[in-house]
């Protein structure tokens, strides 16, 4: 125990358990789901209460090594045993009033349902305005609700096939600031998953076929940009333009490549 609040107190968390839990510490490997009430209060206002879970009558449910917004649950949590009731005192950031918003993952399933078109909308404007990582934080939200609202239906009914209708463009959106922030490999595996199941998404193809062309997948790339023209001739111009780097890029490899053989095989 005293190993773990020097542990605390490195991070600035003090610790006072007030009842013993029961047995040996958990083993909190990544995937460990704890659930538990918890109640927050003010340091500096005799007590004032902020949140308690029990008021909202829904206890948290906390799965080790997803991180969320807080990390600081995962720290404390991992120090307690079953049934141990403790009080932890930490540092926080202060927002000024109006700034303040819900997590996802403390949301009722009819608050999700009204945040994501609000937090979509959000991220839209963070990247309008080069806040690209910030719009990406953004859409995993919205996508986080509606991915957590799909478990519960049935895979494949209409209210399934409609929140996944709904995902769809949000994880668009997300591939779209990956391409920006140059995180190719994921963007290449979520427009597959779009492709795998509506194999006539032209975005989903064409923001495929960038990933690929920015990882040397030529061939790849160029079976994406024919999808592209086949599903929507209109877009024949800047299917070019992306050809046209292409295949400019592919050149300026080739001669790297020759001039360092050149290089080789001249000492």
């Amino acid at each position: 125990m005293a190993d773990i609040i020097a542990r605390l107190r490195e991070d600035g968390i003090q610790k006072r358990v007030i009842q013993e839990g029961r047995g040996e510490l958990p083993d909190f490997q990544d995937g460990t789901k704890a659930t538990f009430h918890y109640r927050t209060l003010h340091s500096d206002k005799e007590g004032a209460v902020l949140d308690d879970s029990r008021v909202r009558g829904k206890p948290m449910e906390l799965i080790i090594g997803k991180k969320f917004k807080l990390p600081v649950w995962e720290t404390i949590v991992c120090t307690m045993r079953e049934g141990e009731i403790a009080q932890f005192c930490c540092d926080v950031k202060v927002e000024s009033p109006g700034t303040y918003q819900q997590d996802p993952w403390a949301m009722t399933d009819a608050e999700k349902a009204k945040a994501v078109p609000v937090i979509h909308q959000e991220g839209n404007r963070l990247y309008r305005e080069g806040h690209v990582k910030e719009a990406a934080a953004k859409y995993y939200d919205a996508i986080a609700c509606l991915k957590n609202l799909q478990m519960k239906e049935q895979p494949g009914s209409p209210d399934w096939i409609q929140l996944d209708q709904q995902i769809t463009p949000l994880l668009l959106n997300y591939c779209q600031c990956k391409l920006v922030a140059q995180e190719y490999y994921e963007v290449l595996d979520h427009c597959s998953s779009i492709l795998n199941k509506y194999d006539d998404n032209v975005k989903a193809y064409f923001k495929r076929g960038k990933a690929h062309a920015a990882v040397w997948n030529a061939q790849e790339a160029q079976a994406d940009f024919a999808k592209v023209l086949e599903l929507d001739p209109a877009l024949a111009p800047v299917v070019s333009r992306e050809l046209r780097a292409l295949e400019a890029r592919i050149r300026q490899k080739d001669e790297e490549d020759k001039a360092r053989f050149r290089g080789i095989f001249s000492h």
